[in-house]
């Protein structure tokens, strides 16, 4: 019985476009442990106990919520289905990491490191400056820039596949990006690469993100990076999060104009929901202070 509800509730999730691989383990998991003991129907008690016997916390309160969302959808259908409370398993404790704002230079001297790299005038150099400024200039994924093949570059810009969310959007590039696309594809047309990945590695290959990693370490230590005063190490990830700060910076101060670039950047993000855009936006000297004049404005009776 179980099994059979489990098979309908996968097939849904999928055929709403997630890949529901995690999910499905997890709830395999459940369902076997279920069925051990007789269950035809979600029970709230031996919930908890297949939750309680993972590892950690979050483990434990992540295979609850699974298990959750399972028996909602079931008790639509036969409430004889018992749906076990969010937090039986306690609260979970959210712990933000503070993305790391790097200021103009900064991405300067990242980009001038990396043209600095070995062997000089073959393709990694160029390699890298291209895919640090592309990440600088549109804020796109580093999963999304490497996933990206020599026909999604457009005259209209960059076809995004399949990304985070499922779906496939159109990236416009300013014409700055644009012209520093071109001069790598025109070198990289040399290589007589067969790979139609557009950043390939020296062999050929697809550019893995583990490589990017290391190199990319590698230019924090050269661009003067690696010791910054800051809580943590920046991270390649942190140049999404610049852009979406520097790009709030950038926008007329009042309060519908933000609204609509908040939206628009959400879409060109490739955000889901403008929620998910919210969690990029990092406090910075130039928002506070505009945040403060408003706050005065508002104070004295004027329009904030």
């Amino acid at each position: 019985m179980l099994s059979q509800d489990l098979a309908r509730y996968v097939d849904l999730q999928r055929s709403l476009g997630f890949k529901f691989r995690i999910q499905h383990i997890l709830l395999r998991g459940f369902v076997a442990f279920a069925e051990e003991h007789g269950d035809g129907h979600v029970k709230n008690a031996r919930a908890l106990a297949w939750a309680a016997r993972a590892p950690s916390p979050e483990q434990r309160r992540n295979r609850l919520l699974t298990v959750r969302r399972f028996a909602l959808a079931m008790h639509a259908e036969d409430g004889r289905h018992e749906v076990p409370a969010p937090d039986a398993l306690g609260n979970a404790v959210v712990r933000r990491r503070s993305p790391y704002i790097y200021t103009p230079n900064e991405i300067d001297e990242l980009i001038r490191a990396a043209a600095a790299l070995r062997p000089a005038g073959s393709m990694r150099p160029l390699t890298y400056v291209t895919l640090l400024g592309l990440l600088a200039a549109t804020g796109m994924r580093i999963s999304e820039a490497l996933a990206l093949q020599l026909d999604d570059v457009t005259v209209d810009g960059l076809l995004i596949r399949q990304t985070k969310f499922q779906k496939n959007w159109l990236l416009p590039l300013h014409a700055t990006t644009e012209r520093a696309l071109d001069r790598y594809l025109a070198a990289r047309a040399k290589l007589g690469c067969r790979n139609l990945a557009l950043f390939v590695s020296g062999p050929g290959g697809q550019l893995p993100y583990n490589t990017v990693k290391g190199v990319f370490l590698q230019l924090l230590t050269s661009a003067g990076l690696e010791g910054v005063s800051s809580p943590r190490k920046p991270r390649i990830h942190d140049l999404r999060h610049t852009f979406a700060v520097r790009s709030l910076e950038q926008c007329q101060h009042d309060r519908d104009a933000v609204a609509r670039h908040i939206v628009a950047l959400s879409t060109y993000l490739g955000h889901a929901h403008v929620t998910d855009t919210y969690w990029y936006l990092q406090a910075t000297p130039i928002l506070m202070k505009q945040i403060a004049r408003d706050g005065e404005a508002l104070l004295v009776g004027g329009d904030a």
